[in-house]
C-alpha cells in the first residue's frame, strides 16, 4: 500500500477492505451493471470502485472524508464515467444521484450502519443492494421469525426486500483490521411487499415501538403502542388472525403488517 494513500481516521470508522476475493464477490453480486449506473458509499481509497468503473456504465461514489474524495477525483480523472460527490450519504437522496434506476454498493461505517441502509430503502428504491456490515448485523437483517436475532431490523427489512447473506469477511481483510467480523449482505426488492408504499412509514414506527416491548403479549402491545382498550385491542388480533398472547419476536412481517394496515384504516372514535 503506498505511503501516498489517505490514512483510515477513526471517526469515519473507517476500515479499507483490501481482500481481492471479497472485492470481486460484492461486484459479481451486483450482477450485470454494463448497462447501469452503481451508487456507491463510502469508496475510501477506491478498492471497490476500480472493479467498478470496468464493469458498470456509471459510476457515482459517495465519500464524506475530503482528503479521500481529493484521492478519488485524482484517481479517476481519466474515466468519464465516474462521478466523485462529496458529503454525507445521510444528506442525499439516493435515487436524483442516480438519475434513473440504480443499483448500490456500500462498505459502511458500523457505527451508522442501520441509519444508512433505511435511507437508501426510500422510494425509488435501488434494484440490487450489497453492503458489507458487520456480521452481527447482518445476520440480525436475515433472520427469521423466533431466532434469537430476530427483531425491527428484520422485520422492517424483510417487509420489503429479499435479504441474502452472501459471506463472512474476517477482520484481516481489512486495513486497519475491525475488532469484529463482517459479511456480505446483498437486498433485493420483493416483487410484491408486505407493506404498501403509503404505510411503510407507520409501519417502521410501530415495528419499532413494538420490539420496544418484545416481551409483552401483542394485546398489551396493542394497547400501549396504540392506545387501545383491552376489547379493541383484542379486537384488531382477531381481525388480523393473531393471537392476543403473541409475542412480538413470534410474528412474521406479514403479520405487522395486516395489524398496520388495520390500525391506519380503522375509524377513529368521535
Amino acid at each position: 500500500m503506498s505511503r501516498d494513500l489517505p490514512k483510515a481516521r477513526k471517526r469515519f470508522g473507517q476500515h479499507f477492505l483490501r481482500d481481492q476475493r471479497v472485492l470481486v464477490d460484492i461486484a459479481d453480486a451486483l450482477g450485470d451493471v454494463s448497462q447501469r449506473t452503481v451508487v456507491e458509499i463510502g469508496p475510501g481509497r477506491g478498492a471497490l470502485t476500480d472493479l467498478l468503473v470496468q464493469r458498470a456504465a456509471r459510476v457515482v461514489a459517495v465519500e464524506v472524508d475530503r482528503d479521500l474524495v481529493q484521492h478519488l477525483r485524482a484517481r479517476y480523472a481519466g474515466r468519464n464515467n465516474v462521478e466523485i460527490v462529496e458529503g454525507d450519504v445521510l444528506d442525499r437522496p439516493l435515487a436524483p444521484l442516480a438519475d434513473g434506476p440504480y443499483v448500490l454498493a456500500g462498505n459502511v461505517p458500523y457505527y451508522i450502519t442501520t441509519p444508512i441502509i433505511f435511507h437508501a430503502l426510500a422510494l425509488p428504491r435501488p434494484e440490487v443492494a450489497v453492503y458489507l456490515v458487520q456480521k452481527e448485523v447482518a445476520e440480525r437483517m436475515a433472520a427469521p421469525p423466533g431466532d434469537k436475532t430476530y427483531g425491527a431490523l428484520s422485520v422492517n427489512l424483510q417487509a420489503v426486500v429479499n435479504v441474502e447473506l452472501l459471506r463472512r469477511v474476517p477482520p484481516g481483510a481489512f486495513n486497519p483490521p475491525p475488532a469484529v467480523d463482517s459479511a456480505v449482505v446483498r437486498l433485493v426488492p420483493r416483487a410484491t411487499p408486505d407493506i404498501e408504499p403509503e404505510f411503510e412509514e407507520r409501519f417502521r414506527r410501530f415495528v419499532l415501538a413494538a420490539f420496544g416491548l418484545r416481551r409483552k403479549q401483542m394485546v398489551r402491545v396493542l394497547r400501549t403502542v396504540a392506545h387501545l382498550d383491552a376489547d379493541t385491542a383484542q379486537a384488531v388480533c382477531a381481525d388480523c388472525g393473531i393471537s392476543p398472547e403473541a409475542r412480538p419476536e413470534t410474528l412474521a412481517p406479514s403479520d405487522f403488517a395486516r395489524v398496520v394496515r388495520a390500525l391506519a384504516l380503522r375509524p377513529r372514535p368521535d
